[in-house]
Formats: structure tokens, C-alpha cells, sequence
């Protein structure tokens, strides 16, 4: 009584699934032209000449920055299906949706506290 012939879309999918990471490559180095011209390693920024070296040291403000906004962003987008079942999930559920809340607003205010928030030396 096995149904093992349902799943054969399953196993086709999953074969074509992980025949793409390598395969992807592959092709890739094939179909890619190849040319070592002076210009390939030049940098190139909206059609204007570069100026001076590439290789420059970013500051880590923007990259708190960049981790603050990632997590905020990320932190909207999980509790609209939470809300969209609210009704039906009941009180440990609102528990652990608060508790996700918190954790990020906790992480706000360390990063409010550490300065990621301010542009000026």
C-alpha cells in the first residue's frame, strides 16, 4: 500500500534542486568571457573616472547602521502572520510574540547607547 509514485514530482524537484549549485557555476565559467585587459581591473563608478585607491577603510558606524536597520526590517515583516491569526493562537503565543518584540527593542537601545544612531565625529 505504499504511494511512493506521488511523490515522483517530489524527487524530480529535488533532483533538479541539487543538481543547480554545482551545475550553476559550471556554466557560468563556460558562457562568461574571459579578457585580462587593464580595464577588467579598474574601478567603475556611474561613467566617471576613479580617483585615487579603491581600497579605502570604512568607518563602522555604517555598518551598526546597516545591522540596526537589517533587524528592524526584518523585525516588521515576522509579526503580520501573528497578527493575521491572533485570534485563534491564544496566550502563550502573544507570550513569545512579545518576547520577540522585546529582544530587538532591547537591541535598539544598546545600539542608541553605543552611538549608531549619530552621523557626527
Amino acid at each position: 500500500m505504499f504511494l511512493i509514485h506521488k511523490y515522483n514530482y517530489f524527487w524530480l524537484f529535488l533532483l533538479l534542486a541539487s543538481l543547480i549549485p554545482p551545475v550553476a557555476p559550471l556554466i557560468s565559467s563556460y558562457l562568461a568571457p574571459v579578457g585580462k585587459r587593464p580595464e577588467k581591473f579598474t574601478s567603475y563608478e556611474s561613467g566617471i573616472e576613479p580617483i585615487g585607491d579603491a581600497w579605502i577603510q570604512f568607518q563602522i558606524r555604517y555598518y551598526m547602521f546597516a545591522s540596526v536597520f537589517v533587524t528592524f526590517d526584518v523585525e516588521t515583516v515576522f509579526p503580520y502572520p501573528w497578527a493575521m491569526c491572533f485570534n485563534g493562537l491564544g496566550v502563550p503565543a502573544s507570550v513569545e510574540a512579545s518576547i520577540f518584540v522585546t529582544i530587538p527593542i532591547v537591541g535598539l537601545v544598546y545600539a542608541w547607547r553605543r552611538g549608531a544612531s549619530e552621523w557626527s565625529q
